[in-house]
């Protein structure tokens, strides 16, 4: 008897445990293939971080986990760059939102070997994008995973000033990135 993945939210942990996986990756080749944007809202365990994670092994090329699935024999599985971010465990309510960005960043910039010069968040997105795809010769895949958890987490009546100001921060970090984004 083959366990379900309660919680789990990694594709390659759930694979290689030889739990449950509802095949969804002819979802994502046609996501893939036919736009090049995706905002995608669902509500709360719908599936979305799993989506992303099973996103993220796709373009890391890791084609043995796709065995017996759909997109195994319909995909390339080529490396692309990756910038990756959950904000869900970025740290923003200890340093703030715009600290918490900038951290993330330096830290996908340095898994890359890519030192980022940019003075804000909004021109560092911009800078990562544009030395990933120069470095790699490839286009550069953004997974944004919880975007509204510095939002919803400060929708209290006392703490709605903050989660206006996450508001505009989010804003001009995201108006310079082209990105799939879930919530």
């Amino acid at each position: 008897m083959r366990l379900y993945p309660l919680g789990q939210q990694d594709f390659r942990e759930i694979i290689r445990e030889g739990k449950v996986y509802v095949d969804k990756t002819m979802f994502a080749y046609n996501l893939i293939t036919t736009q090049k944007y995706y905002f995608l809202a669902r509500p709360r365990r719908f599936g979305k971080s799993l989506f992303l994670s099973t996103l993220d092994y796709l373009f890391q090329g890791e084609k043995e986990l796709f065995k017996g699935l759909y997109v195994y024999d319909k995909w390339a599985f080529e490396t692309y760059p990756i910038i990756k971010i959950s904000f869900s465990n970025i740290g923003y309510r200890e340093m703030g939102l715009s600290r918490a960005i900038e951290l993330q960043l330096k830290e996908v910039g340095e898994k890359y070997g890519i030192n980022l010069t940019s003075e804000s968040n909004s021109t560092k997105i911009k800078e990562l994008i544009d030395k990933l795809k120069t470095k790699y010769n490839n286009n550069v895949v953004i997974l944004i995973d919880e975007y509204d958890k510095p939002l919803i987490d400060y929708l209290d009546k006392d703490n709605l000033y903050k989660a206006l100001e996450n508001r505009d921060i989010l804003k001009s970090f995201i108006v310079y990135s082209k990105m799939l984004m879930l919530s």
